[in-house]
């Protein structure tokens, strides 16, 4: 909700779930004053891509939150009316699920897309074997 700019729009890229309200406003604005978003790009480019961020990076331009969910850098706008009550479902959501599931669904969206296919394979039967016999598994 609000205005993120510089550094403020890069924490966005690191964050695993992002939701916002209509009215956000966001810029990668470093090179308005004299300066690049130097440390904030790693994670920046991996989250929009390097065509996104060429123009965004240039330009600093202010963008909408409905552009930066084209773009890949939040998942879910809606009216300010509603974000309290779609990030308390979020919550529940995740406090619903056991914590070693949830660690394994983000190490997987991290790594198997890096992996090639034999490596993948194999990960992935651990994954889901060590689950499967874990007390979280088991209860589950």
């Amino acid at each position: 909700n609000g205005t993120a700019m510089g550094g403020g729009a890069g924490l966005i890229a690191v964050c695993d779930i992002v939701i916002a309200a209509e009215n956000a406003r966001l810029a990668f604005s470093e090179v308005k004053l004299g300066i690049a978003p130097a440390i904030i790009s790693p994670y920046v480019v991996r989250k929009i891509g390097e065509a996104h961020a060429r123009v965004l990076f240039v330009t600093g331009e202010r963008f909408s939150a409905t552009r930066g969910r084209e773009i890949g850098l939040m998942h879910t706008v809606i009216p300010l009316s509603e974000l309290d009550t779609a990030v308390e479902k979020t919550l529940s959501d995740l406090l619903s699920s056991g914590p070693q599931a949830l660690r394994a669904g983000k190490a997987l969206a991290l790594n198997v897309g890096r992996m090639n296919q034999e490596t993948a394979r194999r990960y992935t039967t651990e994954t889901i074997a060590a689950l499967r016999v874990s007390a979280e598994g088991q209860e589950g």
